[in-house]
């Protein structure tokens, strides 16, 4: 493992990639709808409907490639892994941008949810780089990453969106190229042949991490709890751009200024708060303390109408996302430095499975809480994301200690 001084060029290499890539997702989310209904010929519910379809095989590809390229790049390094993947990624983005059928998009989704798997590659070569107290640190930093480029990636989305709902497309494709020539130029192997270790199908595949990593104490019930976190954290994604579009009859332009200010507050709770908050309360107060704002944060959002205070309330609910770094610095700790690649992937599956389920359940509540004759409640599915909350907390706090 490399010291501070040495892993820092690389480390800031990392965060700017996963900045970028968060602003080639965020630049589509806004216009997301529009494209569907332009494709499809529908209307806002059924837009949510096929946003569920295509969020969903999304993750699929995400829950079935995640261990694989993790495993590649515990065998042949993180540098080619990540590299390859911002080429094909590149490329996806122009296919979307192209589609005129569903089919075509959906197909589209299923090559991006592969390349979107290399996200545990990218968490593993940080993971390389970071002393073990500093882990839970810099994964919220990894965080942080991610919600800089949720701050640009919505904003410039939205503003694109006046040239045209194709038009964001073109821009991530051409972020996930000038990516790729960064990456190029600049990024270091951190795979040594002190913790290379074989390829192997066993541990490429979910079901054989799973298994594998499951007889480490306490990993089981941590990744149970990454799986309905999760799953309920996928509402923002899954819903927000037709909830709002429903609900307050927002403009994509709109849509990518809500979500900015939600990046720009997930930025400074994960990249400040949480190097503060983890050193003074510990990992087990501070999860305990994400979930129970979450469950406030999703229950007021059930319940809010009004445009200008869902605005200004959509920046405060990212302060619960403390929990997600923590939990990976915990689970991070359990393994082994030549597990690293193999943990995240498993992380990264887990989520998926989450992203699975997750945006074909909250897109149907949207749906059935948006259908003439029925009771109307556009923020239903915010409601059970709350419930879901007082789950994490109860299966959280009699975990035990040791865990």
């Amino acid at each position: 493992m490399t010291t501070a001084p040495q892993s820092r060029l690389p480390f800031i290499f990392i965060l700017a990639t996963l900045t970028l890539d968060a602003m080639g997702i965020g630049l589509i989310l806004p216009v997301m709808p529009d494209l569907i209904r332009d494709i499809d010929g529908g209307g806002i519910s059924d837009a949510a409907l096929w946003g569920g379809i295509l969020a969903t095989v999304f993750a699929v590809m995400q829950f079935l490639f995640g261990p694989f390229l993790g495993s590649l790049s515990d065998r042949y390094g993180r540098r080619p892994i990540l590299l390859i993947s911002l080429l094909v990624m590149a490329v996806d983005y122009v296919v979307m941008a192209v589609a005129g059928t569903m089919w075509l998009l959906l197909a589209a989704r299923i090559v991006g949810g592969i390349t979107a798997a290399t996200q545990a590659t990218a968490a593993a070569y940080i993971a390389d780089i970071s002393p073990p107290d500093k882990k839970a640190q810099n994964f919220g930093l990894v965080g942080a990453a991610f919600g800089a480029g949720f701050v640009f990636g919505p904003m410039i989305g939205g503003l694109l969106a006046e040239f045209g709902h194709r038009a964001p497309f073109y821009a991530a494709a051409g972020l996930a190229t000038l990516n790729l020539i960064f990456g190029y130029f600049v990024l270091p192997e951190t795979v040594t042949d002190r913790i290379r270790r074989p390829f192997t199908w066993g541990r490429a595949n979910p079901f054989g991490s799973f298994k594998a990593l499951s007889k480490l104490s306490g990993v089981g019930r941590l990744l149970l709890l990454v799986l309905i976190y999760e799953f309920a954290f996928i509402v923002y994604p899954a819903t927000w751009a037709y909830f709002t579009q429903e609900r307050l009859g927002w403009e994509p332009a709109m849509v990518g200024i809500s979500l900015a200010s939600f990046g720009i507050s997930m930025a400074l709770v994960q990249g400040f708060l949480i190097r503060w908050i983890i050193p003074k309360f510990g990992m087990r107060r501070t999860i305990t303390y994400g979930f129970c704002f979450n469950f406030l944060a999703f229950l007021v959002l059930t319940m809010l109408d009004n445009g200008l205070a869902v605005l200004l309330f959509t920046p405060i609910t990212a302060l619960g996302a403390v929990v997600t770094p923590a939990l990976q610095g915990m689970l991070s700790r359990k393994a082994d430095d030549n597990q690293q690649g193999e943990l995240q992937g498993v992380i990264a599956s887990t989520k998926s499975v989450a992203m699975i389920l997750s945006p074909l359940v909250m897109t149907q509540i949207f749906y059935i809480f948006t259908q003439p004759g029925n009771f109307y409640l556009p923020g239903a599915a915010f409601g059970l994301s709350a419930l879901l909350m007082v789950v994490c907390l109860i299966v959280f706090v009699t975990r035990g200690k040791s865990a």
